[in-house]
């Protein structure tokens, strides 16, 4: 346990862990300071790892329920490790813009892995954010009326879709094609620290319930823009068995997509969770 270190990267959010081999069994010990670096940090970083599929999949059933992502199949005998290739010729990559993952399902997951395979010589940084602050940094009469809305968020919605080229090659039209429709609340509750974020994002959410999305419109465009704030937000630079792990409850993402002529693989797993309330 004295090997273990925890270093923040910013003052929002993010903290790389040094001192864990994660490609050897887990104490029981060592993951209860893991999960705790992650409920404090929301997102925790890992540098020099040498995963096989089962031992990433051994260290992500350590946290959760890996569970298969609902638009890409998985890697040859590994249904829940997915793939994401950006290729020298491609110009969109996968998810490129804020989000939090799939909030479009009924029972978004507590939290996502990415594992880092190949990297470009610069670039491809990906960004997070604290959505705790986002909430707690609105005026009092905003959060009040927020608490009582319930958003509305599509897989269909434009600026999902437009990042689909990834999706639709590995699993195939007829997958990619289906729509997923959820409902949750604007403000949810962390069913682990009892704080309350703002979990609304550009990505997936369309509008309020019960309000049309002219209506809802504006009061969306203030959060998105603010719930992504510099002082909100951490980067972390890919090396070659870099490895991610963010609470997927409290926290948006965003990769840039600025390595365009490159080749950049990243292996993903997923964790169940629960409706939000």
């Amino acid at each position: 346990m004295n090997r273990i270190t925890i270093t923040r990267i910013a003052g929002a959010l993010g903290a790389e862990i040094g001192g864990v081999d994660l490609g050897e069994p887990l104490t029981g010990e060592t993951v209860k300071v893991l999960r705790q670096a992650l409920l404090e940090h929301l997102v925790i970083f890992f540098r020099d790892q040498k995963l096989t599929p089962d031992s990433y999949l051994a260290f992500a059933r350590a946290f959760g329920e890996p569970v298969e992502y609902p638009l890409i199949r998985g890697i040859e005998g590994y249904p829940t490790i997915t793939e994401i290739v950006k290729l020298e010729n491609e110009r969109t990559n996968f998810g490129g813009v804020w989000h939090a993952d799939t909030t479009y399902l009924d029972a978004p997951p507590m939290g996502s892995m990415l594992y880092a395979l190949e990297v470009p010589p610069y670039g491809g940084d990906t960004l997070f954010a604290n959505q705790y602050l986002a909430y707690e940094t609105l005026s009092e009469p905003l959060r009040t009326f927020l608490d009582g809305l319930t958003a509305v968020n599509s897989s269909a919605k434009a600026d999902v879709s437009r990042t689909r080229e990834d999706m639709i090659r590995h699993a195939g039209d007829a997958v990619a094609a289906r729509d997923y429709l959820s409902e949750h609340p604007v403000v949810r509750t962390h069913p682990e620290t009892g704080r309350r974020s703002l979990y609304v994002n550009v990505a997936h959410t369309s509008h309020f319930k019960d309000m049309t999305e002219a209506e809802s419109a504006p009061i969306l465009a203030f959060l998105f823009e603010h719930q992504v704030r510099p002082e909100f937000t951490c980067r972390f630079d890919w090396r070659v068995g870099s490895l991610a792990f963010w609470d997927n409850r409290a926290t948006q993402h965003n990769p840039i997509n600025d390595y365009h002529g490159f080749r950049r693989v990243m292996r993903r797993i997923t964790l169940a969770g629960e409706k939000p309330a």
